[in-house]
């Protein structure tokens, strides 16, 4: 195995599914509101408690993971950051997100979103043409706002439960039902099937996966540290902002009263600052 092929494989696997650690954090792309970092309360941390059964081997995954970010990932995307020109990090997140149609498009049928999935579908033609293979996200001009759907949310509006919670090493946090959701999702994306196998092309799912992580790491650099600052049990604060992420995510961004109003000094916002929509408006 090449070198270059050995580091590719090497940040793949270090960062894969770190990216539900970085999304959960995410501003709404476009948003002029400044970046203040969640607040996660006492009460939130105590009463996801009992949905964490395996606090103490998830802990020392969480604490590995954040070795290989401090040592890895976080340098790579301050880097990232700081040499690419923010209309190319555009470019670089419009199109990663139109990559995402097919699978999100999916998901939307089968929630029965009639309406969404339309919106997704045209917003991946007009992309896909007009904007460069997605690099311009004109569809927004068009007031068709990008928005996410993954098969864990799915399987949320279908009412299933989300099970325990992991915190997987390399793969950070979730669920039964989200890593379930994972799984099926590889299988929705077309990508999937198509064979890199010729030695031009055998870098683009390994490039894509880096690529996607270090532009979401880079875009909560600031945010994901004010986090970690302000928290007293960083652990359960990421574990109370993804289940709350992920709430959040079924409901389509619909406010909820189970979360207090972020404006009013009480922590989350709705529709929350840490939703993985992250192109939504």
């Amino acid at each position: 195995m090449s070198a270059n092929k050995t580091l590719l494989w090497a940040m793949a696997t270090s960062a894969v599914l770190l990216v539900p650690t970085i999304a959960i954090a995410e501003e709404p792309a476009g948003s002029d509101a400044p970046k203040v970092a969640p607040v996660v309360t006492t009460q939130d941390i105590q009463t996801q408690d009992a949905n964490d059964p395996f606090e103490g081997g998830n802990r020392i995954m969480f604490d590995v993971n954040q070795v290989l970010d401090e040592v890895l990932l976080r340098p790579v995307a301050v880097v990232y950051r700081a040499v690419v020109p923010d209309f190319a990090q555009d470019g670089v997140r419009n199109f990663m997100n139109n990559l995402n149609s097919p699978v999100i498009f999916a998901n939307d049928v089968l929630q029965g979103e009639g309406d969404r999935a339309g919106t997704t579908l045209l917003r991946f033609g007009i992309n896909s043409t007009i904007g460069i293979g997605g690099l311009i996200d004109v569809a927004k001009e068009f007031d068709l706002p990008y928005h996410d759907e993954d098969f864990g949310q799915t399987l949320g509006t279908w009412g299933a439960g989300e099970g325990p919670y992991f915190y997987f090493l390399v793969m950070g946090p979730s669920n039964v039902r989200d890593f379930s959701g994972f799984v099926v999702d590889r299988g929705l994306d077309p990508l999937t099937y198509v064979n890199w196998g010729d030695d031009e092309l055998e870098y683009v799912p390994l490039g894509r996966t880096v690529l996607n992580v270090i532009d979401l790491r880079a875009r909560n650099i600031d945010t994901l540290d004010e986090i970690e600052r302000a928290s007293v049990d960083y652990y359960a604060s990421i574990r109370s902002l993804y289940r709350q992420s992920r709430a959040d995510a079924i409901r389509n961004g619909a406010p909820s009263t189970d979360l207090p109003d972020f404006e009013s000094g009480g922590g989350i916002s709705s529709p929350s600052p840490i939703s993985q929509n992250s192109g939504a408006e």
